[in-house]
């Protein structure tokens, strides 16, 4: 499985890896700008990314806004929503209206609210059908 996980903060970049790293390769972002040019990236060598873990408060380009944009990128490239790669949103912020934007106005695949388990982590990756 290809990883890219997108985190401002370094002790959750570091934890996410940790989590991560037995089911395959993790790329790190450290802001939704750099979390796009990977995507770009990816798809230009035609190796997609199959999982995105998404901080929604960075600088420069927030994680919404960061999963609009990797969408958009995935419409006008003719990828199907089967194929969409599986973007987790990682975040302290867990209001209604934050879940909702995140879900219905953004397409993210799933929410998990810090401090990450590692519990939660591994049953999100395996619903999503990612690992068995």
């Amino acid at each position: 499985m290809k990883i890219l996980i997108v985190e401002d903060d370094f002790v959750s970049r570091i934890v996410l890896q940790k989590m991560l790293e037995a089911y395959g390769k993790c790329d790190i972002a450290v802001n939704g700008k750099e979390a796009i040019e990977a995507f770009k990236f990816s798809m230009q060598l035609q190796e997609p990314y199959d999982l995105i873990c998404l901080d929604i408060m960075m600088p420069e380009m927030d994680g919404k806004a960061a999963l609009k944009e990797i969408r958009k990128l995935e419409s006008e490239n003719a990828i199907t929503p089967e194929r969409e790669v599986k973007i987790i949103m990682v975040t302290a912020l867990d209001t209604p209206r934050d879940v909702i934007q995140s879900y219905y106005e953004g397409g993210c695949s799933a929410y998990i609210v810090k401090p990450i388990n590692k519990k939660k982590l591994y049953s999100t990756v395996k619903d999503l059908g990612l690992v068995e």
